[in-house]
């Protein structure tokens, strides 16, 4: 696998020339749309194919998979565009197997909302073993909030992956959602609705477990908390699902290397399947531009954790989200505008932009003008490849996705080259005309 950066004058008929590589091939795997105009310091992913078929008359994608020994998602995860149509046609060459050196197998959890375009839902869901839905909410005394997922849930499992239930408190504050929770810990009665609530949601619902959400807990709360997450855990698991927790950066000091006191971290290992460590990027509009904080510190947090934590309960957050921000940067009025990778490099091509990477947050960024200036940062093809490494580096469990709302080629591409995706489901009736 080679990450190249784009150099002025280059296009994509040379680059795939200096490859050797076929350029119908190339746009495929890296989903570039607009063939005629590159942006200068833009990342392609580069792969070649090991094994390759010619369809014929008469084939289906489980023929196909069948004659080669692979499986169905196999196929998809390596032609992932055939997602995108009914039918496979004779003539057309697809890529049974790449000439890569996978590390391990991991988890790969996909954040989404209910009402996500479910094209790029059943695109995405062969590089998935979990499904989060974002998300369910509960108040202060016990009540959840329901939503509108039930053809979400059906089709993840469908492709083999695992739907989870996103748990929040409700709020329209970080500081609110603390409270919120301190509610809940003060009040067994509350606690005892709203765990009874959540497995009844969860067993008519189909879902395989829930992923709760945690916010910022006061030092004086952390030991109700524990013992609130021990007895969740035990209902969860006695009732046969899955108990995930999300952290943020900033939940437990995880950047100011407090030592956590009033947290039983070891008796936190052993109540959870797997604790998301989610970065700055969730969820995030205000404050300091997001993938600016070193990428150093990600690696001291996870050796932090991985110290107090079994690394295999472990899972790296990967935000997919870019931001723009107006300059000069204002703590005041500091709110950032979302953006996709797709949208950055766009916008790069459209202003002529030239893309730079800033090495210490292995994030990419670039500036331009428009009656105001702006900066634009996103993580390419580098950055998410630095993510990934956290988790052979640290022997963590996998990734957690935030989030798939579109469909980011090259994400899928690094993830496809260098791990095999765990399956904790099997595939329930894949219904696809092509297969």
């Amino acid at each position: 696998m080679i990450i190249h950066v784009v150099k002025q004058g280059e296009t994509l008929s040379s680059i795939a020339e200096s490859y050797g590589k076929s350029l119908e091939r190339l746009i495929l795997e890296n989903g570039i749309t607009d063939t005629y105009n590159l942006a200068v310091g833009e990342t392609l992913v580069i792969l070649y194919p090991e094994i390759e078929y010619t369809i014929e008359e008469g084939d289906t994608l489980e023929s196909i998979a069948r004659s080669h020994n692979v499986s169905i998602m196999e196929l998809l995860r390596n032609n992932p565009y055939l997602s995108d149509r009914p039918y496979i046609y004779p003539g057309e060459v697809i890529v049974i197997k790449y000439m890569v050196q996978r590390i391990r197998s991991i988890s790969t959890n996909g954040f989404v909302y209910p009402f996500v375009n479910i094209d790029i839902l059943k695109k995405t869901l062969p590089f998935l073993t979990y499904l989060t839905v974002f998300s369910y909410y509960y108040t202060n005394q016990g009540e959840i909030f329901n939503i509108n997922d039930t053809e979400i849930i059906q089709i993840s499992k469908s492709y083999g992956v695992a739907p989870i239930m996103m748990l929040s408190g409700y709020s329209v504050s970080q500081e609110e959602e603390s409270e919120v929770v301190h509610s809940i810990l003060i009040n067994e009665e509350a606690q005892d609705l709203l765990i009874n609530n959540l497995i009844i949601i969860l067993a008519s619902k189909g879902y395989y477990g829930v992923n709760y959400k945690i916010p910022y807990i006061a030092p004086e709360d952390r030991p109700l908390f524990a013992e609130f997450l021990e007895k969740l855990s035990t209902r969860l698991h006695a009732s046969g699902f899955a108990f995930f927790i999300s952290l943020t950066m900033n939940v437990f000091e995880l950047l100011s290397n407090i030592k956590y006191e009033g947290m039983r971290f070891d008796g936190l290992g052993q109540s959870v399947d797997n604790i998301l460590l989610i970065t700055y990027e969730y969820g995030y509009t205000f404050g300091i531009p997001p993938t600016v904080v070193a990428f150093e510190t990600y690696n001291n947090v996870f050796e932090f954790e991985t110290s107090i934590l079994p690394p295999e309960k472990l899972v790296t957050g990967l935000s997919t989200i870019g931001y723009i921000w107006r300059l000069p940067y204002s703590e005041i009025d500091a709110r950032g505008q979302s953006m996709s990778y797709n949208s950055a490099i766009a916008l790069a091509r459209e202003v002529g932009a030239v893309i730079q990477f800033d090495e210490v947050s292995k994030s990419s960024y670039f500036l331009f003008a428009s009656q105001n200036e702006y900066l634009v940062r996103f993580r390419d093809a580098r950055g998410v490849n630095a993510i990934l490494s956290l988790i052979p580096n640290h022997d963590l469990n996998g990734a957690a996705i935030w989030n798939i709302m579109f469909f980011f080629n090259q994400l899928w591409l690094l993830v496809n080259s260098q791990f095999e995706i765990d399956k904790v489901i099997p595939a329930n009736n894949l219904q696809n005309s092509f297969l």
